[in-house]
């Protein structure tokens, strides 16, 4: 039997059931998800000059991802940085490497950095973010999965 409690769409093939209540969005939910997307797709459209993704997964928050997403986006705001999207993704399956973050700038391969604590994520916001050279010291590699070397 099909559960109702996920489907957020009226279905004409699903029986309505007495108390059950679809979820609300709010316009606000509406707002958020439509600037979620849209930044996904000005990079892409190269509206931003980078993107720096903080690696979330369980093991990544446990090792200090949180507070390495924290330093990075006080260093964006302080330093009113308009022209880096700042985002988070899962598991990157490197859990001995955490807290990691990668480092996508315009016309140069990406960067994984790994072993991250506030101080060489400020090293790599400042060195690399913004003055453009990667920080060797703590990248594991550059290019995607497919092309790194």
């Amino acid at each position: 039997m099909r559960s109702q409690r996920h489907s957020a769409v009226a279905r004409d093939d699903i029986p309505y059931k007495e108390g059950f209540e679809v979820p609300k969005i709010s316009i606000e939910d509406l707002k958020k998800i439509k600037e979620r997307e849209r930044a996904k797709m000005v990079l892409r459209e190269g509206q931003f000059r980078g993107k720096i993704t903080v690696h979330m997964g369980t093991c990544g928050i446990a090792a200090g991802a949180r507070e390495i997403m924290s330093v990075l986006r006080d260093l964006i705001a302080k330093k009113n940085v308009l022209d880096v999207m700042l985002t988070n993704s899962g598991c990157a399956g490197l859990c001995a490497k955490e807290p990691m973050i990668t480092v996508e700038l315009a016309d140069q391969p990406p960067v994984k950095y790994v072993l991250l604590d506030k101080e060489k994520a400020a090293r790599i916001f400042e060195e690399h973010v913004m003055g453009g050279k990667p920080v060797e010291d703590f990248a594991l590699g550059r290019g995607s999965e497919t092309t790194a070397v």
